[in-house]
């Protein structure tokens, strides 16, 4: 796992950063922590941690942290965790091994595919914006994957560089896989399960995202 970089964005996760990072410190992989200065309790709980990089994010937003990890990212592959704990590292290892064999450029783990697609997490208004927002993705964009809102992705870190990407928030999850199939990348899925969160609540608001996303998906529909 030399060639993989662990891509982990975190906002206020000081009780499950450490939980996390404790699980994944036998990975023989680079993980970059993505944090914003002023989150001083976060910082705090891994100051412990010397095999980790810390970068401190310019702009604000879950969508401007993973894109300014990755383009610090200095292997091959990158994967984007989740700093709490909800996405399962066990997958990483299947992971990269099927986008090596497979040649493969952006790989979206999924909540909805079998026999290991499930979701600890998830609730009726999780789940039903997200068949809403994966059905628009494979109807108009033609994407075929089945969980466009999961962002336990795994890919080439120099096609993610050419994608371009313009979102700094949450929207990045859609904006990804569209432009990435616009541009012709091979993309491909993987089921897995997603965890409860070891701490804290969900960073998302699904009314306001939801709607952020839709609007998202409509303007790259009609402005190609």
């Amino acid at each position: 796992m030399q060639d993989l970089s662990l891509v982990i964005p975190a906002k206020y996760e000081s009780e499950s950063l450490p939980i996390f990072l404790d699980e994944i410190k036998d990975f023989k992989c680079k993980k970059i922590v993505i944090l914003e200065k002023n989150d001083l309790q976060t910082i705090n709980s891994i100051k412990s941690y010397g095999d980790i990089k810390i970068h401190y994010q310019k702009i604000k937003g879950y969508g401007a942290a993973i894109k300014e990890g990755i383009s610090i990212t200095d292997t091959k592959y990158f994967c984007i965790i989740n700093a709490d704990g909800s996405m399962n590292p066990i997958y990483l290892d299947k992971m990269l091994k099927k986008v090596e064999v497979e040649d493969i450029d952006f790989l979206f783990a999924s909540r909805y595919e079998k026999p290991e697609g499930g979701s600890d997490d998830d609730n009726f208004i999780t789940l039903f914006g997200n068949y809403f927002f994966t059905s628009i993705g494979n109807i108009f964009f033609k994407l075929n994957i089945s969980d466009i809102l999961f962002t336990y992705v795994m890919g080439k870190t120099s096609i993610f560089n050419e994608l371009n990407l313009s979102s700094n928030d949450f929207t990045l999850c859609v904006e990804m896989p569209v432009k990435a199939k616009r541009k012709n990348f091979k993309l491909s899925t993987i089921p897995s399960f997603e965890r409860n969160r070891i701490a804290g609540k969900k960073k998302v608001n699904a009314f306001w995202d939801g709607l952020l996303i839709l609007i998202k998906m409509i303007k790259m529909f009609f402005l190609k």
